[in-house]
């Protein structure tokens, strides 16, 4: 193994019902879990969306309505999802951008208080792309030089998406092999909430990146218009930029 591991790493892939964060559900979640030892376990499951399943949606991955009507619904998983991700890092294929943001949604509607800053994120295709911009399928055939088949199966694309990281790390002397290290590179733009509403200034202090107030610090749009952090929350933003939000907002009053 290329890779060097302090902790485990889980690389995770997501089958959703659709690409909006706030609004769209999971149908199935893979989990690979590689340890520092090279040794691995691995967990699938479907998920009830609790919503109607689009149809372009099942064109994509093939997971219909009545795959789902019988599988637990995310709440009911999402302590064991928990349990395996915990004290390990967490990365996929486009993960920073979709799938993390998507999975502390679910996690924070379920009740459970995710923070993502006790995780290192690694994102193969922010590699892939400034290495050899291509999407899974090429990535899979161009570093381990093998067809992908089965794509768009979760487990399948974590499979590959791992071995994908792996080979990359063996194929580039210059990058990285420890998750620290991939986790900095994996990023185009670091955003405090992943989905891209609250970026950083030249001082690493968060700083809205839309609307009114963008390029203005969170903390001092807070202290003169209070108005604005409840039309966040009373408006359609993902959880956890919320969260986010609720507390700089507490930091603000100091």
């Amino acid at each position: 193994m290329n890779l060097k591991l302090h902790k485990p790493l889980c690389i995770f892939d997501l089958e959703t019902t659709g690409i909006s964060v706030a609004k769209d559900r999971i149908v199935e979640i893979s989990i690979l879990k590689v340890n520092p030892d090279a040794s691995r376990e691995s967990k699938t499951w479907l998920v009830n969306p609790e919503m109607f399943i689009p149809k372009e949606s099942t064109a994509i991955h093939g997971i219909t309505d009545e795959r789902v009507k019988d599988a637990p619904k995310f709440k009911e998983i999402a302590s064991k999802v928990l349990e395996m991700i915990s004290g390990s890092d967490l990365g996929g294929f486009n993960s920073n951008r979709f799938d993390v943001p998507l999975l502390a949604e679910e996690l924070l509607r379920a009740g459970i208080d995710f923070d993502l800053s006790k995780f290192k994120l690694v994102d193969a295709q922010t590699i892939f792309h400034k290495m050899e911009p291509r999407n899974l399928t090429a990535a899979y055939q161009f570093y381990c030089k093998k067809g992908l088949e089965n794509a768009h199966s979760a487990e399948a694309d974590v499979l590959a998406t791992f071995e994908v990281l792996d080979a990359q790390v063996g194929h580039y002397d210059e990058l990285p092999n420890d998750i620290a290290g991939l986790s900095e590179f994996s990023f185009h733009n670091k955003f405090a909430d992943l989905a891209g509403f609250i970026a950083f200034d030249e001082d690493e202090k968060e700083i809205f990146s839309f609307g009114k107030y963008k390029g203005q610090r969170v903390k001092d749009v807070f202290q003169k218009d209070l108005g604005y952090y409840g039309w966040i929350q009373n408006a359609d933003f993902p959880l956890y930029t919320k969260k986010i939000l609720t507390g700089i907002q507490l930091r603000s009053k100091f």
